[in-house]
């Protein structure tokens, strides 16, 4: 989850509420759907996470697939999607289920949900501690890291914004202070020579 978020650019709810029909392994892309403001979007699924995803793509298949021979294989779907296709099921399946199923005490019904975000917030910080990092970080951060790397790296703003999903390039234009370095940031033409 953690590659993922940095690899992609994704807000921690973002990635949790992936769904298996939401990763395009084929044209390298994934849908987010429902992200801030309430709009869905597409971002990059990078090359070097595709086979740990599909092996965990089948390990997720086989949990659901045992679900449904218990009966139970059914997750929240969203609008009117249950409406409209009932038999509708492993492609939306979360990418991240929990690992133990819900149960409802009146009705008996079972299912699962994504992954509680409180799951990841505190591997997360412990995982910042055993690194000794000083600097805070959080889920989040590694938005933040994947903006300012690209950036870095010399991709231009669209590019970056259409990744990240933000309406307005202002909003985008914050991870361009690592293009600020004075001197520093820059190389003289003598040094190419």
């Amino acid at each position: 989850m953690v590659s993922l978020m940095y690899g992609a650019g994704l807000r921690l709810m973002e990635c949790l509420r992936l769904r298996v029909q939401d990763i395009d392994f084929a044209r390298s892309e994934i849908t987010v759907r429902d992200g801030k403001g309430a709009k869905d979007g597409v971002t990059m699924l990078p090359e070097s996470l595709k086979t740990p995803l599909q092996n965990h793509l089948r390990k997720i298949k086989a949990i659901h697939e045992k679900d449904l021979r218990e009966g139970y294989g059914r997750v929240p779907l969203p609008d009117a999607v249950d409406r409209k296709y009932p038999n509708v099921s492993g492609e939306w399946q979360w990418v991240f289920p929990q690992e133990h199923r819900w149960k409802d005490e009146q009705t008996g019904e079972q299912g699962r949900h994504q992954v509680d975000e409180s799951i990841l917030q505190k591997a997360f910080k412990q995982a910042v501690i055993r690194a000794g990092l000083t600097k805070r970080a959080t889920c989040h951060t590694l938005r933040h890291s994947f903006a300012t790397h690209l950036i870095e790296a010399g991709y231009d703003i669209r590019t970056v914004q259409e990744l990240l999903g933000h309406k307005d390039v202002k909003t985008t234009m914050m991870y361009t202070h690592v293009l600020n370095r004075g001197g520093k940031g820059v190389r003289s033409p003598i040094d190419t020579l």
